[in-house]
């Protein structure tokens, strides 16, 4: 996703889940604020679950679904955090229940927030997210993790982890050489 999507809590570490999906609004007055079809929905998808949600107002932001409320139930669900194109509040409490919030930041009010849809595919970041999607989100931001290579992703990781490790080591070494740096780091054509 985009750097408009920031992680409020990075101290909390990862997150890592499917995602429930949904859209909101907080401008003008509702004709209804039934969350039920939400609720319903991150029950479908399977566990550990992150609430992806797309404020569709313009600019987004006027008012948060997400605060102490909302973290508290979607905790109880088994959601993990959220990631929103729109803002947040009740910081502290949410920080407290180790409730990620990603978001643009935090606002002042949940304004008239009702839930839209719930179930269907957003676009938050710049990113199209559908239900299920596999979702990493940490202090760096937030990304999709193709599902057919997810089991993949562990080894590849320590192995990236242990290369850069040694040429640090390396680096840091007496036995560094500058020109053999520049032999070692020539992308080869």
């Amino acid at each position: 996703m985009s750097m408009d999507i920031r992680c409020l809590f990075p101290e909390l570490g990862p997150v890592v889940g499917y995602a429930a999906t949904a859209t909101m609004r907080a401008l003008g007055r509702p004709e209804h604020a039934d969350q039920t079809a939400l609720y319903l929905h991150v029950r479908e998808v399977p566990a550990p679950r992150v609430v992806v949600v797309q404020d569709l107002d313009e600019p987004p932001g006027c008012g948060s679904l997400w605060g102490e409320v909302n973290a508290t139930i979607f905790g109880a669900l088994g959601c993990a955090g959220c990631v929103t194109n729109g803002c947040v509040r009740d910081l502290k409490e949410a920080r407290a229940i180790g409730f990620h919030f990603f978001a643009r930041g935090p606002c002042v009010s949940h304004a008239y927030v009702r839930v839209e849809s719930a179930g269907l595919p957003v676009t938050v970041g710049g990113l199209r997210v559908s239900p299920g999607d596999l979702i990493h989100a940490d202090q760096h931001g937030v990304l999709l993790i193709p599902r057919e290579i997810a089991a993949e992703l562990p080894a590849a990781a320590e192995r990236v982890v242990a290369a850069e490790q040694s040429l640090l080591s390396w680096v840091r070494s007496s036995e560094f050489d500058p020109d053999e740096l520049i032999k070692r780091r020539r992308v080869k054509h």
